[in-house]
């Protein structure tokens, strides 16, 4: 282990190195610049176990390999290295409104936790390189369950608990998990969210099939136990109280998560993260973008399902000794001041949310805010969709404290753009999430042309190789696959596509302005209309689709659908086809999960599309949103256009 007293002493040798640097743009240059020196910095805010031999490899394009041949491990930075030092201070804090309890883990109880979950992991056959699918609601199990894999080497495969069995389903196929570890339910407004009847229906139409299924009881539903198959986590906990397991340590570059994010083409893509790059990458975002401190408490009201939870609420704040909270339950329930009432009670320094929930929020007398102490809240930052300024402006008014925007990706796992206030105190910019984040080369890039956009013009947002430490090493499984989807968009130039439009405004800040393929972003949760597509076509009655994001001022975006009928004199009626939407709605549900449901089902004769069969969904979305639909000069059916804008106008 590096000792902590000669870490300190090489990174005040590093300051004084770089103590010309005075302000973000210097910093950010460096970082470009000289990105060896700059990042062996940075990489000092970690322990390691085995001194790294190079900064970067980058022999390979796109692919970059961060702090080669050093060791180390994500769970004893978040975990074991606090000991000595904070043993007894909250590390972890569950809450649920849910069921209306709350228990605080020091550092040294989450330790205790986490070798117990290893222990049951190694009893059940998991090794070094083993994949472990998560299927969980935010409970603390969940974290143990995350922090136990880190531990032992073995790479976690988080699953949003709202996916439904056939989305669950692939996501075992392609992770090919030796265990699954889940629970009976989740909560949500109140009612159970049964998880064991979904988790079996999705083993039972996969081809892989896990040895063992590891599962936490809360006795919120019944649940019936496979034998030979399905193990309970507390009668296992029980046999392991004083379990001792050592921490693994991994090779930087060896892989330490996948996470599945909705594809363009309807199969699930895996996001495939390293172990020492990623836990480089977020002690350096709680110090430079964050600004958190040992001892203080982070509040990220996501979910593990999704890259922030990853980032924000299990591994960055317990790498910056933070207590972190994990949250189950709504912003509004039991009322709509539940999270300050947390914020002040535990005296919470750092906030994380999305827009979509401040929306929520700013429905609700904001009394309800302001009958408590929220004076430990320094920042509030915001991301997952585009924050617009009536929502930042209100929110900072009533907070009295710096609204925090930024903006990233699921594939780079930390902010892309956002403002770092832990260099320099830069002023935000209403509707912009900031400026390019160190390590980032972030271009606006004409999609036409592969050349780089002047000030104010629109393009792709795009970001020159190599990609910093902490972002995805490639497609699990598939190589191939990350440089066609990520790589190839531009013929002059191989840059990484983040898949948005975006501007750059003459002082640098940038603007996003939507997606350029077909994902879209509902409340944060990315979701590929192929998908959703493919869910409403399998309805008997449904012959051909469309679905499209329309922008929305609460979810920032929600899926609209325009299908075509196989037999449209059965439903005559606006009561017939109000029947069928909400038959195609529940079979959404049933495969996708809730969170993918399109908020309409429109039913029209024609979709249009080009002379040569291309469905034009831009022009859909365009006509949705009230915009000009463009140059249609190419459109095979004109009156396909006349019956969108019917459609829409039909009563609800």
């Amino acid at each position: 282990m590096t000792d902590r007293k000669h870490k300190n002493q090489k990174q005040q040798h590093l300051r004084n190195q770089t103590g010309d640097i005075m302000n973000y743009q210097d910093f950010y240059q460096a970082s470009l610049q000289q990105p060896a020196q700059f990042w062996d910095q940075q990489a000092q805010l970690i322990d390691w176990h085995k001194p790294y031999t190079e900064v970067l490899d980058h022999s390979h394009p796109p692919f970059a390999r961060w702090f080669v041949g050093g060791e180390t491990n994500l769970c004893h930075n978040a975990v074991d290295r606090w000991l000595s030092t904070q043993a007894d201070q909250p590390a972890l804090i569950a809450i649920s409104t849910e069921t209306g309890q709350e228990q605080v883990y020091s550092f040294a109880d989450l330790h205790r936790e986490v070798q117990r979950m290893a222990a049951i992991m190694q009893s059940l056959g998991v090794k070094q390189g083993d994949r472990v699918l998560i299927y969980m609601p935010m409970i603390a199990e969940a974290a143990f369950a995350m922090l136990a894999c880190a531990r032992i080497g073995a790479v976690h495969s988080v699953v949003f608990g709202g996916f439904a069995a056939k989305s669950l389903a692939t996501r075992i196929d392609d992770a090919q998990p030796v265990l699954i570890v889940s629970a009976d339910a989740g909560m949500r407004a109140g009612k159970a969210v049964p998880y064991k009847p979904l988790l079996d229906e999705a083993i039972a139409a996969a081809s892989h099939q896990p040895a063992h299924v590891l599962l936490v009881d809360r006795g919120l539903e019944p649940m019936q136990l496979v034998a030979g198959r399905d193990v309970d986590y507390a009668a296992s906990r029980e046999q392991h109280l004083t379990a001792q397991v050592p921490v693994t340590w991994l090779e930087s570059n060896a892989m330490s998560y996948v996470l599945y994010t909705s594809g363009t083409t309807g199969k699930p893509k895996g996001v495939q993260r390293d172990v020492g790059g990623y836990a480089v990458a977020l002690a350096a975002s709680m110090k430079h973008i964050f600004c958190g401190n040992p001892g203080e408490v982070y509040f990220a009201t996501s979910d593990i399902g999704w890259v922030v939870g990853h980032s924000y609420i299990v591994y960055g704040p317990l790498i910056a000794g933070m207590a972190t909270i994990m949250y189950e339950g709504t912003p509004i329930r039991p009322d709509a001041g539940i999270w300050w009432s947390i914020v002040a009670r535990h005296r919470v320094s750092r906030m994380f949310s999305a827009p979509t929930a401040i929306r929520v929020l700013k429905k609700h007398p904001p009394e309800l805010m302001k009958q408590h102490d929220l004076s430990s809240l320094k920042a509030l930052y915001l991301a997952g969709e585009p924050l617009d300024e009536t929502t930042s402006s209100w929110i900072a008014t009533e907070l009295g404290v710096p609204i925090i925007d930024n903006y990233w990706q699921t594939e780079t796992g930390w902010p892309i753009l956002s403002i770092a206030r832990g260099v320099e105190h830069k002023e935000t910019r209403l509707g912009s999430p900031g400026v390019p984040m160190y390590g980032y080369d972030v271009r606006i890039i004409n999609e036409s042309t592969g050349q780089e956009c002047a000030a104010n013009e629109k393009g792709v947002v795009a970001i020159r190789g190599p990609l910093p430490p902490g972002c995805m090493q490639t497609v699990f499984g598939d190589d191939a696959r990350f440089v066609n989807t990520y790589w190839s968009q531009f013929a002059h130039e191989q840059l990484y596509s983040t898949f948005d439009w975006g501007i750059r405004d003459a002082d640098g800040y940038f603007f996003i302005l939507g997606r350029t393929d077909d994902v879209i972003n509902v409340a944060g949760h990315r979701l590929g209309t192929r998908e959703i597509e493919e869910s409403v076509s399998s309805h008997a009655q449904i012959s051909e689709v469309a679905v499209v994001g329309v922008e929305d001022k609460l979810k920032g975006q929600v899926a609209v659908a325009f299908a075509i009928l196989k037999r449209p004199e059965l439903y005559p009626g606006e009561a017939e086809k109000r029947a069928l939407e909400a038959e195609v709605m529940a079979v959404v549900d049933k495969q996708l999960g809730a969170v993918a449901r399109p908020a309409r089902v429109h039913f029209v004769n024609s979709l249009p599309k080009t002379r040569s069969g291309k469905l034009l969904r831009r022009s859909i979305q365009a006509i949705c949103e009230g915009r000009d639909a463009g140059d249609l000069t190419t459109i095979e059916d004109p009156s396909s256009l006349t019956q969108i804008q019917a459609a829409l106008a039909s009563p609800r």
